[in-house]
């Protein structure tokens, strides 16, 4: 591509600058205008809780809310999260809305290598946000765009499934 004077411009060095809200903090980022968010969130942010797994949007490893809507961030560009509030598996955990199901997937041996868990909370967190006491079967199609290698899934249904009981009976998961 050609500047107006003739001259050829290198656009592999452009970068813009975005702005965020992140984990209740106000950040701005320099960013390649395709790099994606997962990769922002990573690299710029050092925030290395959210996966880069499949980088096509079917693993779920990648989610992070964006403005109270669970989203993979592997499939979104970061600068059209520009000016968006963003919260990753870091910022749920620091302020304690998923302390109970980060508890029971523990209790329950709801994850073995990890590398799925960060987005399974993040859907979790989200379906118990927009359901308060969703059937197993909600549950499963909630957690249909994460894959999970190593668990089976029963341990992270049954986690969250006692932890949706135990919010709607008024107490912490047991």
């Amino acid at each position: 591509m050609s500047g107006f004077d003739g001259t050829l411009l290198d656009e592999s060095d452009a970068t813009v600058r975005v702005r965020f809200v992140v984990n209740g903090r106000k950040v701005a980022c320099e960013v390649a205008p395709r790099e994606t968010l997962v990769d922002c969130l990573r690299n710029a942010l050092e925030l290395t809780g959210t996966h880069a797994g499949c980088e096509m949007g079917a693993c779920g490893a990648c989610l992070v809310q964006l403005d109270g809507r669970a989203v993979h961030s592997c499939l979104m560009f970061a600068v059209q999260a520009d000016g968006a509030t963003i919260d990753t598996i870091e910022g749920l955990t620091e302020s304690g809305v998923i302390a109970d199901l980060q508890a029971e997937f523990h209790r329950r041996n709801a994850l073995q290598c990890g590398f799925c868990t960060p987005g399974m909370l993040v859907n979790a967190h989200e379906l118990l946000s927009q359901v308060a006491q969703p059937s197993r079967e909600e549950i499963r199609d909630a957690l249909s765009g994460n894959y999970c290698r190593c668990t089976g899934y029963e341990a992270i249904v049954d986690a969250i499934d006692a932890v949706a009981k135990a919010r709607s009976e008024g107490g912490g998961a047991t």
